[in-house]
């Protein structure tokens, strides 16, 4: 398929857009990442009072920006069924004959995602199966047949790192993509294959640098109520504790079980490797406070002006909720997620009123969903993606926002998991109109592209788009939207000081919110629809559901 013609981009004028600019402000997205990221909001955690006040707070916008409900029963809303999962957990680790215990929150973290009041796990073998990958496609098999029904398997986070024979030094773009993580480097991925081997637990080595966040993040979020979709019964069970364990916790359990914990994790980057049992056993004790909650995707819709192409759809999204509150904490208790993801959902809300001041419309209808659940595994995402309220072989592609610029304008922006389709070669035009440039993903090994919700449209075969902020800032001097950007990470990502801050430049998002409208209004008045490029992993599914759709 060709790239959108030229004649199509110019067709969404810039006077166009600039008939859309005066219904959008840096100040309007300011205010609204304000009202969201108050204390009054309680953090937007799921099935919390929070909850009920930013799911009214968005249907009131969208409502007042004179948008139509987006769930075709009449409301702007689509329930998504979750158990909420508080668990109290006894674990026992026995190496060498002497008990090792890891200290809760600050070296260990774990969970079930069983919804059942009581699981036990008692003397479970315990066996390091390096990276924990079966990827047939790069002849890699960390489990050789190994059985491992009903053991803990201990596992390395991010892919196996080979390195490039050509390039000494650098890794091979040819296997797990070199520098960038596939999905099988990220921990869901890790624990979904120990529930298709049938182990009892999957424990993860957590390290910084491979995670792209300290530990300290698992424990202000693992320590909470957990959720999942709910299931219908007989379906596949998750693995029964899902835990992670800092690196130096590793060593020191390896020792007293008489392994070098580094000499292993180097000879797991081999393909010949096999898994080493442990003289270690270990046991859990896990008992579970369950509720059934119903929570709630934010939909609303603004009709196509072509009626021949009303049916047809462009999604964004952004994900309304955060961690919600903490009542064990002192001093602050709410985790208010201005950063993570107030901004994202203020964008959102900025880009419906946007395209809502366009005139005429976009040829194609434009739905605007917020969603739940995305920081406890891109739910809201996830049951959309899964249950659509329209037609995925009739939704051209997804454009989502998870963190909004907030650091001044920048020359740049940077494209998460860039070069998967040609929305990245549409959205490289559009910025150039500004003098601006796309920047790919800056830290591809960290699997950003697979930790925000248009992920589960992208496995669903939907052309996904997520771009981050960019980091060259215009006047400031080198290096300054980076640091910003660390320090956040290291300093209020997933903590109570993710909180507006007073040297925020809004003007920025600005400038990003024109962009995504363009980009938006450009595919939805294309007569081309966006494309996965060749050797996607997602590109299969496309072409197949399109097909079938065909038929």
């Amino acid at each position: 398929m060709r790239l959108f013609p030229t004649l199509l981009l110019a067709a969404v004028s810039l006077s166009t857009l600039a008939a859309a600019e005066p219904a959008i402000s840096a100040a309007s997205i300011l205010t609204r990442t304000k009202v969201l990221s108050s204390d009054e909001f309680e953090g937007r955690a799921p099935g919390s009072p929070g909850e009920d006040k930013t799911v009214a707070y968005l249907e009131r916008e969208f409502r007042a920006l004179g948008l139509k409900p987006g769930n075709p029963d009449g409301t702007f809303i689509q329930s998504v069924p979750m158990v909420g999962i508080t668990t109290t957990m006894e674990t026992t680790f026995v190496a060498g004959g002497t008990t090792v215990t890891p200290q809760p929150i600050t070296e260990w973290v774990a969970r079930t995602r069983r919804a059942e009041p009581k699981l036990e796990f008692k003397n479970t073998v315990v066996v390091f199966c390096g990276y924990g990958v079966v990827a047939p496609e790069y002849r890699w098999d960390d489990f050789k047949g190994v059985d491992v029904r009903g053991k803990t398997i201990v596992v390395l986070v991010n892919d196996p790192p080979q390195q490039d024979p050509k390039n000494p030094g650098q890794l091979d773009p040819a296997v797990f993509k070199g520098k960038a993580m596939t999905y099988y480097g990220r921990w869901d991925y890790k624990y979904e294959q120990a529930a298709r081997v049938g182990a009892a637990a999957c424990i993860i080595v957590h390290e910084t640098g491979p995670a792209g966040y300290p530990f300290a993040v698992l424990g202000s979020r693992w320590a909470q109520e957990e959720f999942d979709l709910r299931t219908a019964a007989g379906a596949e069970k998750p693995v029964g504790v899902q835990a992670w364990f800092t690196a130096d916790f590793a060593r020191k359990l390896f020792a007293a079980a008489g392994q070098d914990y580094d000499k292993l994790k180097a000879a797991a980057n081999d393909r010949a490797f096999r898994p080493v049992t442990l003289a270690t056993r270990a046991s859990y004790v896990v008992e579970n406070k369950l509720r059934d909650i119903t929570s709630r995707n934010v939909i609303a819709r603004l009709d196509g002006a072509d009626a021949a192409h009303r049916s047809e759809h462009v999604i964004y999204t952004a994900h309304w909720d955060h961690l919600g509150r903490d009542a064990k904490l002192k001093g602050d208790q709410i985790f208010n997620g201005a950063f993570d993801n107030a901004t994202g959902t203020a964008a959102l809300v900025e880009i419906a009123a946007g395209l809502a001041a366009r005139k005429p419309a976009p040829r194609r209808s434009v739905l605007f969903l917020a969603v739940t659940g995305e920081e406890r595994g891109l739910l809201g995402a996830k049951y959309y993606a899964e249950h659509p309220l329209y037609p995925l072989t009739r939704t051209l592609a997804n454009l989502n926002m998870d963190r909004i610029q907030v650091f001044g304008p920048s020359r740049d922006l940077e494209i998460i998991g860039h070069g998967n389709s040609t929305i990245d070669d549409l959205a490289a035009t559009i910025l150039a109109r500004s003098n601006r440039v796309i920047v790919p993903d800056t830290m591809p090994e960290k699997g950003y592209f697979y930790r925000s919700d248009h992920f589960e449209f992208a496995k669903q075969g939907v052309p996904a788009f997520y771009s981050k902020f960019g980091k060259d800032i215009i006047g400031k001097p080198a290096g300054y939207g980076a640091k910003l950007d660390d320090d956040y990470t290291a300093n209020d990502y997933h903590k109570v000081s993710d909180e507006m801050k007073p040297n925020w430049d809004f003007s920025g998002a600005l400038e990003d919110v024109k962009f995504l409208i363009e980009l938006g209004a450009t595919i939805a008045d294309g007569d081309k629809w966006p494309e996965w490029k060749p050797g996607n992993e997602f590109k299969a599914k496309r072409d197949a559901m399109l097909k079938a759709a065909k038929k």
